[in-house]
């Protein structure tokens, strides 16, 4: 299997250049340790005797930021050291800002091909692998079974989409997961999917989402909220509406939303921040359509109050959104259908919603409203009702400020039990 993949490889990479190379070059930033990409990753000096090199893949920014307990966790372990890397620009630099002195080095993770993938492994040398959610390549697999080195996938999450495509593919599916020693599953609907695809039962372990562990900081004040609202364009007494992690038709809606909302309440206020900040000329001309004042953080210094702000930065979702009373989650109305993650708001205590895309969150979602924390619409129309309906009512606001804080609270736990296990699997793992 390894050979033809490793046959085939060159030529699907050079079909999909194009495509991923205009990607990269909107997208910016990959400039920086591009030859890491082709294992010209830092040569690192052999561990110290008894101590366990990890090597920890998280492709893009959710993934990093998820993460953080788990390292935080690793580290509190004298015999450790972390090499950490990634896929995207944006995953990259948050790395670098936030784990620089928890790693021994952060890097970006290698194409998968062989003369790359091999290069990276004898540089890194790790004792085990830890993966991500779904990232599983077929190359960085087989250099850990061929080095007998134990790969565990984390907060394991089995789509729709993939789902149905590993059941279509059964022989390389069953080949990809068999080099997986285990499983620890984000939802038990997830370990179901694993073990109908083959994944043995003592390999799953149903442990939850550690996304739910990620530490919200910073955590800011009322007086801190107001600055930021000044500091946004916005009044500080504000009704503010959050478009969170927005794809492109929804900031139309969203701006629909606030055009219709200020006939009841003209201090409203609209914060978008977008899931691509490389998005900026689509969603100018977006705006455009309206009357409306706008700035974008990376390009306008505020000057008066403005009626919609673009926060397109990278890893500042979570202060941003610190400043919304009511948010509406992005990838989720047609035709979009695998949904950001609504954690993050439930966190902060936000009212949400949703449109009915959001199969990469589903029992998350089901989870929310069964709480009544979130909403899911049926489609846009459906989407702006609810918004402007709970932008009318504060008391439904509050009620679901509550539950959704409530919800989040009684959710963690996941990565404590994750970081467990692995210490288990590390006490047992004998070193070459």
């Amino acid at each position: 299997m390894i050979l033809l993949y490793r046959l085939l490889f060159p030529f699907v990479f050079l079909i999909a250049l194009p495509y991923y190379g205009l990607r990269m070059w909107k997208r910016g930033g990959y400039g920086k340790d591009f030859g890491h990409r082709f294992g010209g990753i830092d040569q690192l000096p052999a561990p110290k005797p008894g101590v366990k090199r990890i090597w920890i893949q998280a492709v893009s920014v959710g993934e990093i930021r998820a993460m953080q307990p788990i390292i935080e966790g690793l580290n509190q372990q004298p015999n450790v050291e972390i090499v950490l890397t990634t896929t995207t620009s944006t995953g990259y630099v948050l790395a670098r800002e936030h784990y620089r002195d928890q790693c021994l080095l952060t890097g970006i993770f290698p194409l998968d091909w062989f003369p790359f993938s091999s290069r990276s492994w004898r540089r890194i040398a790790p004792d085990m692998v830890i993966l991500m959610e779904a990232d599983l390549w077929p190359e960085h697999l087989h250099q850990a079974k061929k080095r007998n080195v134990p790969v565990v996938l984390i907060n394991a999450r089995m789509s729709d989409r993939s789902y149905r495509r590993y059941q279509k593919l059964s022989s390389p599916a069953q080949w990809l997961l068999s080099h997986l020693d285990a499983v620890y599953a984000g939802s038990s609907q997830d370990a179901d999917r694993f073990a109908q695809l083959g994944v043995s039962a003592d390999r799953i372990e149903t442990t939850g989402n550690v996304k739910f562990d990620v530490a919200v900081k910073p955590i800011l004040d009322d007086a801190q909220r107001k600055s930021l609202r000044t500091e946004l364009g916005f009044p500080e007494d504000a009704l503010v509406l959050l478009g969170s992690s927005t794809w492109p038709g929804e900031e139309i809606t969203l701006a629909q939303t606030l055009a219709e909302a200020r006939q009841s309440n003209p201090n409203t206020h609209l914060l978008i921040i977008p899931r691509h900040a490389e998005r900026r000329k689509e969603i100018r001309r977006d705006l455009e359509q309206f009357d409306f004042r706008f700035a974008f953080r990376t390009e306008e210094k505020v000057d008066g109050l403005l009626d919609i702000y673009i926060g397109d930065t990278t890893g500042e979702l979570a202060m941003l959104s610190q400043v919304a009373d009511v948010a509406f989650i992005g990838k989720s109305l047609p035709p979009h259908t695998e949904g950001q993650t609504p954690i993050e708001a439930a966190a902060l205590g936000i009212p949400i919603v949703y449109g009915p895309g959001m199969a990469n969150f589903r029992r998350v979602c089901q989870s929310l409203e069964a709480d009544s924390a979130a909403q899911r619409a049926a489609d846009a129309s459906d989407a702006k009702a609810k918004l402007l309906k709970l932008l009318n009512e504060p008391e439904q606001r509050q009620a679901m400020h509550a539950a959704a804080q409530s919800w989040h609270t009684k959710n963690r736990g996941a990565a404590e039990r994750v970081v467990a296990a692995l210490k288990a699997r590390l006490a047992g793992l004998s070193l070459s």
